[in-house]
């Protein structure tokens, strides 16, 4: 049995790396992928070297992340080797269903999938490259990426405003237009959304 004490840096294959959540937006795995082009060698090793990916050790040893999900599959599909998580806590020893449970009580896994209905904990994929896209959530990023609301600490922040946004906009073909962001501009700061995480208030 593990005393739950931190482990050191490890050294990783993003292709090793074990989700906790079920969607993200692929349109921002993109966006993270084009950063990525533009930087010359000298810039990559330095992102690589400042960035640790938060981590923790689940059942049979896997290693799960339990944040930067779309920067991880990023890197996977840039083909890039090698990755530093930071283990947050040793749940190793622990039964799956535990692990699982663990995981949810500390806000370490979102057991929702890209309609943004709870799912069985064995519906979490086994890599990076099995999440779901959510275009809900490449709209949320996009809403606080234009001062719609205020990043958050708020574990899954962006998967509330995901389901806001859900039952009320249309997104055609999972695209976010102009138009599309307007609309949901207008909705981030309506009363509506003022229970939300981030939220900025509605306008004057």
């Amino acid at each position: 049995m593990s005393s739950g004490v931190h482990h050191p840096l490890l050294s990783i294959d993003p292709a090793r790396l074990r989700p906790t959540q079920q969607t993200l937006g692929k349109a921002e795995v993109a966006a993270k992928r084009a950063e990525w082009e533009k930087l010359g060698r000298k810039k990559r090793k330095q992102l690589l070297a400042s960035h640790c990916f938060p981590g923790v050790l689940g059942p049979q040893g896997e290693i799960y992340i339990v944040d930067h999900h779309h920067l991880g599959l990023a890197l996977l599909e840039e083909r890039v080797k090698s990755v530093a998580v930071l283990i947050q806590r040793d749940f190793s020893w622990l039964e799956p269903l535990v692990f699982w449970r663990t995981m949810e009580f500390n806000r370490w896994a979102h057991p929702y999938d890209r309609h943004g209905r709870r799912t069985d904990y064995d519906a979490f994929p086994a890599s990076l490259t099995e999440l779901s896209d959510d275009p809900y959530r490449s709209l949320a990023a996009r809403v606080r990426g234009a001062g719609g609301c205020a990043k958050d600490a708020t574990p899954y922040a962006e998967f509330l405003w995901a389901d806001f946004y859900r039952p009320r906009i249309k997104l055609r073909g999972g695209r976010v237009t102009a138009g599309v962001l307007r609309q949901a501009l207008l909705l981030a700061h309506g009363d509506e959304a003022g229970y939300l995480p981030g939220w900025s208030g509605t306008f004057a």
